[in-house]
């Protein structure tokens, strides 16, 4: 088939298979970037009172489903070890049997399959102090300050782990600057931020926040970075939710829109009893620009309209 051709099916696949999608899920599917073909959805095991649930994040490429698989990122935050291999193995092994065909749909009923048998099984992830399964703000109302899971360290990706090895000791640590907190209804969002111009040194710089008590006990440590390859004029980019669903992903996409490079921004939240909503991500957005525009990576808001719109050259910060 000509590549013209077959770009345009793969296109009109992916609209018809959104469509379908966002019927049959409704509100638990989320349009995070329909420009760049990023999704989300939020798949539990049950309706009426889940007891476990992830978020699904989708980047669809060009040429899927003809010749490519998507890129996918499953969130939560009670997800590790074997769990989350066994559940990402049988997602590309569904791939594998259904090469060419739309796979959004049945990855999801197949993690939906993964949850209830975990519910059947009464398997339970519990924080040290709680007693509880852990969960996020919109899985339980009733928490309360008194009831914040202690996380010994962000979880990455397990298809970006080799990126993360342990020689990360060896990287130089970037100074890390705190930019000032949020606070709304008792919740409080603080932003970090640290120059990085390789993974590792963002693992390093994960580590060293987390030696911080405080940040360490916060609900939630949602994170994005950008490095600039200047060799393949590309970008390694990561984010990660830490259980506060698609936040990461818009955190990166706020970087996109920025344009900024080599650059690492992590926002703590601590949740205070209150439900936010929406403005809960406002705020994480907020937090971030504020210290980007805090260390020059980017203008503010009264520069843009001097400028007629246009940003500055995104800065890559150097190394001491």
């Amino acid at each position: 088939m000509d590549a013209s051709l077959e770009s345009s099916s793969d296109l009109q696949s992916q609209v018809e298979e959104i469509e379908a999608l966002s019927a049959i899920y409704g509100d638990e599917w989320c349009v995070i970037d329909e420009a760049s073909r990023i999704f989300c959805i939020q798949i539990s095991d049950g309706i009426y009172e889940p007891k476990w649930s992830v978020c699904l994040q989708i980047i669809l490429p060009e040429d899927y489903p003809s010749s490519a698989p998507p890129i996918y990122q499953i969130n939560a935050g009670w997800l590790r070890g074997p769990d989350r291999i066994k559940l990402s193995n049988s997602l590309e092994e569904l791939y594998l049997e259904n090469v060419g065909e739309s796979i959004l749909y049945l990855w999801v009923e197949k993690i939906r399959e993964f949850l209830i048998e975990r519910s059947q099984c009464g398997n339970t992830v519990e924080g040290p102090e709680t007693g509880r399964a852990v969960t996020t703000e919109e899985e339980d109302e009733d928490w309360d300050e008194g009831n914040i899971p202690d996380y010994s360290a962000l979880k990455l990706n397990t298809e970006q782990a080799h990126l993360f090895s342990s020689s990360s000791a060896d990287e130089e640590l970037p100074p890390i600057k705190h930019g000032e907190a949020i606070t709304d209804r008792r919740s409080t969002f603080q932003p970090h931020l640290a120059p990085v111009v390789t993974p590792k040194q963002v693992q390093r710089v994960i580590d060293k926040l987390y030696e911080n008590k405080k940040i360490a006990s916060a609900t939630h440590n949602i994170y994005a970075y950008r490095i600039y390859c200047e060799d393949k004029n590309t970008f390694l980019q990561d984010c990660e939710d830490d259980g506060e669903t698609a936040a990461g992903g818009r955190l990166l996409h706020l970087l996109q829109i920025l344009d900024v490079r080599d650059v690492l921004v992590v926002v703590s939240r601590w949740y205070g009893g209150i439900l936010l909503g929406p403005d809960r991500f406002k705020h994480i957005n907020n937090c971030a620009r504020n210290i980007l525009v805090q260390e020059g990576y980017t203008e503010t808001m009264d520069e843009a309209s001097r400028t007629g719109g246009k940003s500055r050259k995104p800065k890559s910060k150097k190394m001491k």
